[in-house]
């Protein structure tokens, strides 16, 4: 009874919050606090709740999160966008609908330089948007093609994502969750060529004239740089050579370096980088924050044993199970962004995962990816909203364009729940497994 009071209170206040327009964040605090009184006196309500809200937040892997925001930031206005684009157009400008594939390359790239995937969406997109119009695209099929491709970089490694889930899980190994990341991002990226493919044909979207040698060359060179970025990090943290915060802080230095080198970062346009820096960072330490809050109140009230016991009372199938779990985090991710998911649900699914088997690694890349497809999905999805603005088209018009590609990442997220090695295969080759 005391859980499932927990439980109607936690999450009765929590959406309520939510669906009168209270900030996520702030929505998590308050039904933590309340949650906190029903079995607590005041005093040590909160004393605890504020307790655990800066634990939460105490943690020197969490450094990582702003110092990769703030490089994602530097190569979003550093000039690096533009190289991968003409990188990625010379490596795939023969296909039909060439630009549509060089939007998914460059998004695959970007997004795994800046671990953002609404950065990724902004930079590349607006970069192409002129291209493809003047090539006869429809607007709503090269914006549907960018807000599907975009969040490749949430799975690619470096990626925030996978270290907050990494501090969520209990210290899942960070070097582990990258190696993961690989082969679903990847993947994810093909699914949305082999579609985007069969659409350009359809259409008769046209190639791109066919680049020399020397030029290729010269577009290789220049993208060279912002490439090593991924060897270095990466190659770092994989190795042991550095922390993952070191790492994030490598790849702040070697951005500045690399912009500044590039002459594309002005003083001004350095202090709005640090601005968007620290509002981001805000946001996402205050979510910790209260998560943090939440995950303690779930934890003392026995929130996580009871629905395990819930859903494995459910059916004897552990893939019924699992089904039923993919189905939760595809519905949250209509109306949740990646972070608050990955706090609240981590706590929740990741013992049923285990119980049913799943390793914590890849638990962790089913629910990215499932978060990856909401941040596509209306009413709430980010790249969504990045995506049509930045292409100047209507959410009703792009939607229907998005339908073959949402059918196509669901077969993916199956995939790569059911088929452990697609996530767990290069990690082990590895022995980043524990």
């Amino acid at each position: 009874m005391g859980a499932l009071t927990a439980v109607a209170v936690l999450f009765g206040a929590f959406f309520v919050l939510l669906f009168a327009g209270v900030p996520i964040s702030v929505s998590l605090g308050i039904a933590s606090f309340a949650t906190a009184l029903a079995f607590l006196p005041w005093d040590d309500a909160t004393y605890v709740i504020g307790q655990q809200m800066n634990v939460g937040i105490e943690s020197f892997s969490l450094l990582a999160v702003p110092l990769f925001i703030l490089a994602g930031n530097l190569m979003n206005t550093g000039g690096i966008a533009r190289r991968l684009v003409d990188l990625a157009l010379v490596a795939v400008g023969r296909v039909p609908g060439a630009l549509a594939h060089t939007n998914v390359l460059a998004n695959m790239l970007f997004g795994a330089l800046s671990g953002s995937a609404v950065a990724a969406a902004a930079a590349i997109g607006s970069t192409l948007h002129e291209r493809q119009q003047k090539a006869g695209y429809d607007p709503a099929f090269g914006a549907a093609v960018n807000v599907a491709s975009a969040p490749t970089g949430l799975l690619i490694p470096p990626t925030t994502a996978a270290i907050v889930y990494s501090t969520v899980a209990g210290g899942v190994s960070v070097s582990a969750l990258f190696m993961a990341g690989y082969v679903p991002g990847v993947l994810l990226g093909v699914v949305i060529m082999v579609i985007a493919f069969a659409s350009a044909r359809r259409e008769r979207y046209p190639k791109v004239e066919r680049v020399g040698a020397a030029e290729a060359f010269r577009v290789l060179l220049r993208a060279v740089p912002g490439l090593l970025l991924i060897v270095v990090v990466v190659g770092g943290i994989v190795f042991g050579v550095f922390t993952a915060t070191e790492g994030a802080a490598v790849a702040v230095l070697y951005t500045l370096v690399l912009s500044l080198a590039y002459r594309s970062l002005s003083w001004a346009a350095l202090k709005d980088v640090v601005t968007r820096t620290v509002v981001a960072t805000g946001i996402v330490m205050f979510l910790i924050a209260a998560s943090a809050g939440m995950s303690w109140v779930m934890a003392y009230t026995g929130i996580p044993a009871a629905i395990t016991q819930a859903l494995l009372s459910v059916a004897d199938s552990s893939v019924v199970i699992l089904v039923l779990m993919l189905v939760l985090l595809l519905v949250v991710g209509t109306f949740m962004d990646i972070t608050p998911a990955i706090l609240i649900f981590t706590p929740i699914l990741l013992p049923i995962a285990e119980e049913l088997g799943m390793d914590p690694v890849q638990f962790g890349m089913v629910l990215i990816l499932a978060m990856c497809i909401g941040t596509m999905t209306p009413p709430v999805g980010s790249v969504l909203f990045v995506g049509t603005g930045v292409s100047g088209v209507s959410i009703e018009r792009v939607v229907p364009k998005l339908l073959p590609y949402f059918v196509g990442l669901v077969l993916l997220l199956l995939a790569v729940t059911f088929v452990p090695a697609l996530s767990l295969g290069l990690p082990g080759v590895m022995g980043l497994l524990d």
